[in-house]
């Protein structure tokens, strides 16, 4: 796992972790990384400061170095910080309201969604809000015809 603070074109710092370097760079290449606050996908690497292990003399620095390290939280696991924590717990909870908003106003038309989609579209049926199913074929189809798209994101809750 590597993990790179980040940057995006309006200037929100954030960081993320990834598998590996080119993991990174596939996931940006596809536009999957974004700002979780503006939600940008215009995301670059930012400055980042090498974490080295160092030898010194001195108890001093030693307890300095201690005193510096996070205090584990319940919430805190082996690859994440506190402040990271914070940050996915915030933006699952901005997630799930998108989802509960757009659930409680939009109809689901399952999987006849591509189709009720294109009626819309091309003036077939009146334009109403609706969600459903589609395959990623079926949705990168939908918007090479111009329908304005967009996946519900899933989270891992949601699975179960």
């Amino acid at each position: 796992m590597i993990r790179y603070n980040l940057r995006c074109d309006h200037g929100h710092a954030f960081e993320s972790w990834f598998q590996s370097s080119s993991a990174y760079d596939s996931q940006v290449k596809r536009k999957l990384v974004n700002c979780p606050s503006c939600g940008s996908v215009k995301v670059e690497k930012a400055i980042m400061a090498p974490q080295i292990g160092r030898k010194t003399k001195g108890r001093a620095v030693a307890e300095a170095i201690e005193a510096a390290q996070p205090v584990p939280t319940e919430l805190s696991t082996a690859n994440s910080t506190p402040l990271m924590m914070a940050q996915e717990a915030e933006l699952r909870a901005k997630i799930k309201e998108l989802r509960d908003h757009v659930t409680k106003n939009a109809d689901n038309v399952g999987e006849k969604f591509p189709d009720e989609a294109r009626k819309m579209h091309y003036g077939d049926i009146e334009h109403r809000p609706i969600y459903g199913e589609a395959t990623a074929d079926e949705a990168r189809s939908m918007i090479e015809e111009g329908i304005e798209v967009s996946p519900l994101p899933v989270l891992p809750g949601d699975r179960n």
